[in-house]
């Protein structure tokens, strides 16, 4: 099959929307209908989150133990079967060892949408000379995030919990069929479409700083993707009205991947990521400090803005690095950002339990996110030493 450019990114898209939208996200807006339908308490709900984490991080593990194309390209496959399968079984049972094993297995399908999906439509750019941006393909989960915020929201008042994760499920089918048809195959050992100069490999240094950015972007994220919903249901002014803060995050995050491709062409791809970390502090600073509706509103469209742009031109930078296996240097890139995400929701639950507030966390998250911004600029000049 021949496939188009538009086609391969639409079936990145569409693995996305599946995989991290449906699959993964859907559980956010889900929660409380489940703990007030389902009985599902709070512990019960935060251990099902945690585990979905950990499904991601064993995913992104496998992902970059995997040499092989050959092999990524059907982990992406059975990764799109395994999303369809989860999130249509979460409402089939009420028995939380089984939500456990289903939350698990779907963390690690959204693998196949962020790591196996990008590194095999790279690799297909790279091998006819096209340019190896990704934010069309990234542009997906913020679609994603955004379809799974609304389809709840349309179903909350006409279908009890487990129906909507089964109509989530069918929906999911939708996105499957491009998914699956339309990802391009890997190019076999010893095709005449090889890489005629192929990049030399980044130095270990550079990897380490690499690694310590996109660890401090990932708590970043967590901290914020975790608290923003909470913190818009503690004002008067958005009181009931967190899940669209929500979809705001989502609406942001879907132009903001190509918008970021377009800066760092103007910039330099270092200069637009420093420039990314930069309003994400702005954006968790911001949640910190004011408590109207409209800075709130402005913190949730930079934080939308930027997060989806930072994973964007990380995993570019990476796969730029890697051409020929690109799929395996973002799996080590997502090791570091999904360990912090384990780690930074414990240690925020702990100091809001301790100081009844979420500031300290936030604080903590940007006090880290400028740490990233050392790194990045640190990487800027490695790369042009």
């Amino acid at each position: 099959m021949t496939l188009q450019r538009w086609q391969a990114i639409a079936a990145g898209i569409s693995s996305l929307i599946l995989t991290v939208g449906l699959a993964r996200f859907s559980y956010t807006p889900l929660l409380p209908i489940m703990r007030q339908q389902a009985d599902l308490s709070a512990f019960d709900g935060g251990w099902l989150a945690t585990v979905n984490y950990m499904g991601y991080i064993t995913g992104a593990l496998l992902a970059s133990t995997l040499g092989n194309l050959e092999w990524k390209y059907i982990m992406y496959r059975v990764g799109l079967v395994v999303a369809v399968l989860s999130t249509a079984g979460m409402g089939m049972t009420t028995d939380v060892s089984a939500w456990v094993v289903l939350r698990f297995v779907s963390g690690v399908s959204s693998t196949a949408g962020m790591l196996l999906a990008s590194g095999l439509i790279m690799n297909w750019l790279a091998r006819r000379g096209l340019k190896t941006e990704l934010g069309l393909h990234f542009a997906g989960a913020g679609m994603g995030l955004v379809l799974s915020g609304l389809a709840v929201m349309a179903m909350v008042d006409h279908l009890q919990w487990d129906q909507q994760w089964w109509a989530l499920g069918a929906l999911g089918v939708l996105f499957f069929v491009p998914a699956w048809v339309w990802m391009p195959k890997p190019a076999k050992a010893g095709t005449p479409q090889a890489f005629v100069d192929p990049v030399p490999p980044p130095s270990s240094r550079w990897m380490r700083l690499m690694l310590g950015a996109y660890f401090c972007a990932g708590f970043g994220y967590v901290i914020s993707a975790t608290f923003v919903v909470a913190i818009a249901e503690s004002l008067p002014e958005l009181k009931g009205q967190g899940p669209w803060v929500w979809v705001v995050v989502g609406l942001a995050a879907i132009p903001s991947t190509f918008v970021w491709d377009r800066v760092a062409r103007l910039t330099g791809v270092f200069e637009a990521l420093v420039a990314a970390y930069l309003l994400q502090i702005i954006s968790i600073v911001m949640a910190a400090l004011l408590d109207g509706y409209w800075a709130n509103m402005c913190s949730a469209v930079l934080f939308g803005g930027t997060f989806a742009g930072i994973v964007n031109l990380t995993l570019s930078i990476a796969g730029r690095k890697f051409p020929i296996n690109p799929s395996k240097a973002m799996a080590r890139m997502t090791l570091s950002y999904g360990v912090s995400q384990i780690a930074a929701p414990a240690l925020a639950g702990l100091i809001a339990e301790k100081t009844g507030s979420y500031r300290g966390s936030l604080y903590l998250a940007a006090g880290l996110m400028v740490a990233g911004v050392y790194m990045v600029w640190l990487l800027k000049n490695e790369s042009e030493a």
